[in-house]
């Protein structure tokens, strides 16, 4: 008789923080993505602040007998946190685990569409785009590729017809969002918008929120927008693809 092969566990990696929205909302986010693939075992663990930690994750799957795992960091670029934090900790996961790390979730097409559904939560309406000014409103990152992303992701955002779209940083990195919001009240978009690009909240969804007292709309985080959700699972897939086999091998 075959068996059917057991699906690699989900562990999504949150970053952590002392703020309970940001961990209420982490658990809000997975439970969609159980919802949306109920079949699929799906765990958290956090980097810092929160319980139970990534390691502590890794050791309890490993002592039911939990084979393989797909490390998924909730991160939307490719900072400090992915490349040097994450492949720290699953370096001291568990022997008997194999352990995939799957990509961070930005840029995607799914995360610019759940931006666009939390502006039109707070109020805006899709009449209103070509006239509305947005500010992408990052953390901020002292990692060179990920501010270039976030350019990257703003300018391709501004091509599906926003009046204007500008990057801004919560921290390491400039300019502010109060900073954008008054570039885009120069350029004469007659309404402007602050679009968070941030995951959860804490210390710095709260900057943004602050430097967006100028601003006509200010969005709410991500969170568990659908989207995102989806985003998750599309990318458990494509690390649990099998790796390509090399030529002539």
């Amino acid at each position: 008789m075959l068996h059917k092969p057991v699906r690699p566990v989900l562990v999504v990696i949150a970053h952590g923080s002392r703020d309970p929205r940001h961990a209420a909302t982490v658990h809000a986010l997975v439970r969609r993505v159980r919802s949306l693939r109920p079949g699929l075992r799906v765990e958290t663990g956090f980097l810092d602040f929160n319980i139970p930690s990534v390691q502590g994750v890794l050791e309890s799957l490993a002592a039911e007998g939990v084979r393989d795992v797909v490390a998924l960091p909730l991160l939307l670029t490719r900072a400090f946190h992915a490349k040097a934090d994450i492949p720290a900790v699953l370096r001291e996961a568990p022997s008997r685990l194999r352990i995939r790390q799957a990509d961070v979730l930005g840029p995607s097409p799914l995360l610019l569409s759940a931006l666009e559904r939390r502006l039109y939560e707070a109020g805006l309406r899709p009449a209103d785009k070509s006239s509305t000014g947005v500010v992408l409103a990052s953390a901020g990152s002292s990692d060179p590729e990920a501010i270039a992303v976030i350019a990257d992701i703003a300018r391709e955002w501004w091509h599906t017809g926003w009046c204007a779209v500008r990057p801004a940083f919560a921290s390491a990195s400039l300019p502010r969002t109060e900073d954008a919001v008054r570039e885009l009240r120069a350029l004469g978009c007659s309404t402007v918008a602050v679009a968070p690009y941030v995951l959860a909240p804490g210390f710095l969804p709260d900057r943004i929120a602050r430097g967006a007292t100028g601003a006509d709309v200010l969005a709410d985080v991500l969170g568990p927008a659908p989207e995102v959700a989806r985003l998750l699972l599309d990318r458990y897939d494509t690390a649990r693809l099998p790796l390509p086999t090399a030529v002539g091998a």
